[in-house]
C-alpha cells in the first residue's frame, strides 16, 4: 500500500456512499482504517511486541469521515524514561521507541489522523482507576492487531477494577455537567450532535453504564435484562440512526470534524438529506434549515425520552431500595415515594383516558414530584391509542378541560405531557409546530417550548411568591373571571406557525375548531379566538403607533370592546414578549403597553380623551413634582410657554418637570446644554439636549451614541416656539453591565454629558456610519431590509417604519440620510426584538410633498440599510 492510497481510497468511499446507509458507511471507513493500520504496524515491524487497540468512537465501530482514529497501543514492558536527544548524557533510544516512531509517522504520512495513547497494563489499570473518562474510552476497546493476550488482560483488570455504582455516579453527574453546558435544552438553536441533551452521547452513556455494571454490551443483552423493550429499541435506533447520518453529512459539508448545526451548516445539511428536493416548492435556505432542525429536534426529544426511562430503570438495578408502601390515591393511581404509580400496569393500555387522569392527579395531588419509571414507561408506550377516535370521544374531550381548569400545575404538567408525546397526540396541531425554529432573529425557542413559556408567564402571574416580578400584571391577573380561557390561547396563540400566511388568522380557525369540539360556549369562544387573532395588536400598536392621539386610543378601544378582553389581552401581550427571547422585553416596551392599557380601560370606562385634557393632565401632575422641590411656577412660566401642545402630551409628566428643573434657567442658552439621569423606570439612562435648533442635530447625537456603542430605545424630538430644539432620548449599553453602571454612573453621565456638549459645539461634518458586524444568525437568515411611507391620518406628518436584522451604526445611518434630504423628524420609536429592529419616526418638511423625493429618500434609506 502506498501512503496516499488511504485517503484515496477513503475519499471514494466518502464520494460514493450513500448517507441514507450511515452504519454501513461508519463500519466501511472502520474497515478501512484497520487495514490500513494493521499494514503499517507490520511495516513499522511491532509484530506482537505490544497490542493495538481501537477506543473511543473507532472502538465502537462509528468512525465519521473526519473523526480522530482513536487507538492505544499496549506494551508488555514500560518505556525507558526519557533521555537528553543529543549531548553526552544521551543515550540509544530502544528498538520499540523506534519502531512506535516509526509506525506512528507511517499512521500520519497515510492522512489517518490518529489520537494515540502509549501504556502497559499497570499504566491503564492506574490511569483507568484515577480518570473516569479513560475508563470509559477503555470500556469500548477492540483488538485490532498484534499481542492478543495483552488485550485479554487488559479486559480482565478493568473488570476488576471498576465499581458499577461509582461508574454509575460519576457518569450521572458528567452528564448533568455536559447538560448544563449547552443550557439544560435539546434545543439550542446551534445544538452539538454529540454533546448537547439529546445528543448521541445520551445514547452512549446508557451502554457505557450498562456494560460497566455487567448488565449488557449491547442493546439486545439490555433488552434480555428487562432494562429496555423491543419498542423502546426501535425508537433508540431510529434516532440513533438519524443523529448519525446528520453528523456524517456535518463532517462533509464542513470538510472537517464539526459536531455543531451551526447556521451556515444548517442548509447545506438539509440540502445533501434531500429536504429542499420537492419538485412542488422552491424552498429557501432559510426554510430547508427549519425543516431540518425540526427533524433533529423531535429525534433528540425522542432521545431525553429513552435517557430519562432506561437510566432510571439502571438506577433502581444499582440502587436497590426497600419497597416503600404505597398510599392509595384512587381505584388508578397511589403514591410511591410521592412519585405517581399506576396500580395495573396494563391499566394505559385498556383504558387509554386513564393517561388524561393520570396528568390530573398530578395537578391535584402537590405532594407528588414525577412519576415511577414503570408508569412513565407504560404510558410512553400506550400514547398510540391517542388516535383520532380517543380524541372525538366526549368523555376525553371532557378530561381535558378539566385539565385546563385546574387551579394549579397546568404549566409543569403540559410540560411533561409534551415531554412524553402526550400533547401532541391529543392536539396533533400541536404535533405540527414541535420542534420548528423560527428564523425570525428574535425567537430563540422552538415554536412549541415558546408556547410552553409563555404559558408558564401567564400562569406565573397567578402565583403569590411572584407577585413582587409584575405586580401589576398580578393585580390583574387576580381579577379575571376565567382565567383558563387566557391559558387556552397561550396554547393557541403560536399554534399556526410555519405554515405561511399569517398565523394569527390561521390559529384563531384552529382555537375556534378546538371550542366548538370541546363545548366551549359561543361568547368563550369568541373570547379565546379574539384572543389568539390579535396576540400581536397590542404590542404593535403600543410600539408603533401615537398613543397621545385620542383617535389611535379610541380605535384601540373599539377593537378590544370591554375590560374583560383587555386585561387577558395585556397578559397574554406581557407573557408573549417576555417568552421570545431574554433579550427583547425591556421597562420601555413594559411602558409603552401599560400606558396603552391604562388609556383604554378610561376609554372602556366612557372617558374621552381630548388632547387639550390629556395635556392638562401633565401639567398638573408635573406641577405637582415641581412643588414638592419648591420651584415657584413663575420661574419656569417663560420656559412652558415655548412649549407646544405635542411636548405635553408626548411627555411623561416626570419627565416634563425633570426637563424644567434643569432647563428654565438656560432658556436663551447659545451653547448646547446636555443633562442626563438614570432612567426611573430602572434600566439605562436619560438623555436632554437643548440648543438651537440644527438640521442636522439628530443625527450628530445619533453619532455620539453610535460612537459609544450605546443603543437608543425612545427619542422625542421637539422645537420651542423660539427655534430651540428639546431633544430627549432613553440610552442603554446593550453590552454593559448593569451593576457597574449603577455604581459609577455619576462618572459615566457626567463623560456624556461632556463630550456630546464638545461634539454637539463643534459642527464637524458629519461622519460616515460605523459598519457594524451583524450577527451569525443575521448573516446566514438575513432579513430583507424594508421602509414603508405614508402619510399620518391628518396628513399633517409622515410616518416611516423601517425593519432590518439590527447592527451597530443603524440608527445613525438612517439619521444621516433623513438630515441630508432635509426632513424633520418628531418622534422615533426604536423597537428592538433580539436582533430585528422594527422602528418607526414621525417626519415632515417640504422634501416630502414631491413623490419623486419620497422616491428617493425610501431608495437611499435602503441603501443605507444594507449590511
Amino acid at each position: 500500500m502506498s501512503p496516499s492510497s488511504y485517503l484515496a481510497e477513503k475519499k471514494a468511499l466518502l464520494a460514493a456512499h450513500d448517507p441514507a446507509a450511515i452504519q454501513a458507511g461508519l463500519t466501511r471507513l472502520c474497515r478501512l482504517a484497520e487495514t490500513h493500520l494493521r499494514h503499517l504496524w507490520d511495516q513499522a515491524g511491532l509484530g506482537d511486541a505490544a497490542s493495538l487497540l481501537a477506543v473511543g468512537g473507532f472502538g465502537r465501530g462509528d468512525l465519521f469521515p473526519y473523526s480522530d482514529v482513536d487507538l492505544l497501543i499496549l506494551l508488555r514492558e514500560p518505556l525507558p524514561p526519557a533521555a537528553p536527544a543529543n549531548g553526552p548524557d544521551a543515550a540509544p533510544r530502544s528498538d520499540m521507541e523506534v519502531r512506535l516512531e516509526q509506525f506512528i509517522g507511517l499512521c500520519w504520512d497515510a492522512g489517518l489522523e490518529i489520537g494515540h495513547s502509549v501504556r502497559t497494563l499497570d499504566e491503564c489499570e492506574a490511569e483507568a482507576r484515577a480518570d473516569l473518562s479513560i475508563q470509559t474510552a477503555l470500556l469500548e476497546r477492540r483488538y485490532l492487531h498484534g499481542n492478543r493476550s495483552l488485550a485479554i488482560g487488559l479486559g480482565k483488570r478493568l473488570t476488576a477494577l471498576i465499581d458499577p455504582k461509582a461508574f454509575w455516579s460519576g457518569k450521572l453527574l458528567e452528564m448533568q455537567q455536559r447538560h448544563a453546558k449547552f443550557e439544560d435544552t435539546p434545543y439550542s438553536l446551534e445544538p452539538n450532535i454529540k454533546e448537547s441533551p439529546g445528543g448521541l452521547r445520551d445514547l452512549q452513556i446508557l451502554l457505557w453504564i450498562s456494560r460497566a455494571s455487567g448488565l449488557g454490551k449491547s442493546w439486545y443483552e439490555m433488552i434480555a435484562s428487562d432494562l429496555m423493550t423491543r419498542e423502546e429499541l426501535v425508537e433508540l435506533k431510529r434516532a440513533d440512526r438519524i443523529l448519525k447520518t446528520y453528523r456524517w453529512v456535518l463532517h462533509l459539508v464542513a470538510g472537517r470534524r464539526e459536531d455543531r448545526l451551526v447556521f451556515d451548516l444548517q442548509a447545506q445539511v438539509g440540502k445533501r438529506l434531500g429536504y429542499d428536493s420537492s419538485p412542488a416548492v422552491v424552498k429557501s435556505e432559510r426554510r430547508v434549515s427549519e425543516e431540518v432542525m425540526q427533524r433533529y429536534y423531535i429525534e433528540a426529544k425522542h432521545i431525553t425520552q429513552l435517557n430519562t426511562i432506561i437510566l432510571q430503570n439502571l438506577e433502581a438495578r444499582l440502587f436497590p431500595q426497600p419497597d416503600a408502601k404505597p398510599e392509595p390515591i384512587n381505584h388508578e393511581f397511589r403514591n410511591r415515594g410521592n412519585l405517581l404509580e399506576v396500580i395495573d400496569p396494563m391499566r394505559f393500555e385498556t383504558e387509554p383516558s386513564a393517561i388524561l387522569r393520570a396528568f390530573i392527579v398530578m395537578q391535584q395531588h402537590s405532594e407528588l414530584t414525577g412519576m415511577t419509571t414503570p408508569t412513565l414507561r407504560a404510558m410512553w408506550r400506550a400514547r398510540r391509542h391517542i388516535n383520532a377516535a380517543f380524541r372525538r370521544d366526549p368523555d376525553n374531550r371532557a378530561l381535558f378541560i378539566k385539565f385546563l381548569t385546574q387551579p394549579r400545575g397546568i404549566t409543569q404538567e403540559l410540560r411533561r405531557m409534551n415531554k412524553w408525546s402526550i400533547l401532541s397526540r391529543y392536539l396533533p396541531v400541536f404535533g405540527r409546530i414541535v420542534g420548528r425554529m423560527q428564523h425570525d432573529l428574535f425567537h430563540v425557542y422552538t415554536v412549541d417550548q415558546h408556547i410552553l413559556m409563555v404559558v408558564r408567564n401567564f400562569r406565573r402571574f397567578f402565583i403569590p411568591q411572584h407577585a413582587h416580578e409584575y405586580p401589576f400584571c398580578s393585580q390583574l391577573a387576580a381579577g379575571l373571571q376565567k382565567p383558563w380561557l387566557t391559558t387556552l390561547a397561550a396554547l393557541f396563540h403560536d399554534i399556526a406557525k410555519g405554515r405561511g400566511g399569517d398565523h394569527s388568522t390561521l390559529g384563531k380557525t384552529e382555537a375556534e375548531k378546538f371550542c366548538r369540539q370541546h363545548g366551549l360556549s359561543k361568547a368563550d369562544t369568541r373570547f379565546v379566538a379574539f384572543l389568539v387573532e390579535h396576540h400581536l395588536t397590542m404590542s404593535s400598536v403600543a410600539q408603533k403607533q401615537d398613543l397621545t392621539d385620542p383617535e389611535v386610543i379610541e380605535a384601540f378601544a373599539r377593537l378590544v370592546g370591554d375590560q374583560e378582553r383587555l386585561k387577558a389581552l395585556y397578559l397574554l401581550t406581557v407573557a408573549d414578549i417576555r417568552g421570545t427571547s431574554p433579550k427583547v422585553w425591556n421597562v420601555w416596551k413594559a411602558k409603552l403597553i401599560e400606558d396603552l392599557f391604562r388609556q383604554t380601560a378610561r376609554r372602556l370606562t366612557g372617558e374621552k380623551a381630548r388632547r387639550g385634557d390629556m395635556a392638562d393632565r401633565k401639567r398638573e401632575e408635573a406641577r405637582r413634582l415641581l412643588n414638592l422641590v419648591a420651584l415657584d411656577p413663575a420661574a419656569y412660566k417663560d420656559f412652558w410657554e415655548s412649549l407646544d401642545l405635542p411636548y405635553f402630551l408626548r411627555t411623561d409628566a416626570g419627565d416634563i418637570a425633570w426637563h424644567t428643573r434643569v432647563l428654565y434657567r438656560q432658556l436663551h442658552s447659545v451653547e448646547p446644554v446636555v443633562r442626563s439621569r438614570m432612567s426611573p423606570l430602572g434600566e439605562g439612562f436619560q438623555v436632554v439636549v437643548y440648543m438651537p435648533d440644527q438640521p442636522d442635530l439628530f443625527a450628530r447625537i445619533c453619532g455620539y451614541f453610535d460612537s459609544k456603542s450605546l443603543s437608543v430605545l425612545d427619542a422625542r424630538i421637539h422645537t420651542t416656539s423660539h427655534g430651540y430644539a428639546l431633544d430627549s432620548f432613553l440610552v442603554v449599553d446593550p453590552n454593559g453591565d448593569k451593576d457597574s453602571l449603577a455604581q459609577h454612573y455619576r462618572d459615566i453621565l457626567n463623560l456624556v454629558e461632556t463630550e456630546l456638549i464638545q461634539r454637539l459645539g463643534s459642527r464637524a461634518p458629519l461622519q460616515a456610519p460605523i459598519r457594524g458586524r451583524l450577527s451569525r444568525r443575521s448573516r446566514y437568515f438575513p432579513i430583507k431590509p424594508s421602509v414603508a411611507l405614508r402619510a399620518d391620518e391628518r396628513g399633517r406628518h409622515y410616518l416611516l417604519s423601517v425593519n432590518a436584522a439590527d447592527r451597530t451604526g443603524l440608527l445613525y445611518s438612517i439619521a444621516r440620510v433623513l438630515s441630508q434630504h432635509g426632513v424633520n423628524l418628531h418622534t422615533a420609536r426604536i423597537s428592538t426584538l433580539g436582533e430585528r429592529v422594527e422602528d418607526v419616526f414621525v417626519i415632515d418638511g417640504a422634501p416630502l410633498a414631491n413623490l419623486k423625493h419620497q422616491l428617493q429618500l425610501e431608495t437611499d434609506l435602503l441603501e443605507a440599510l444594507k449590511a
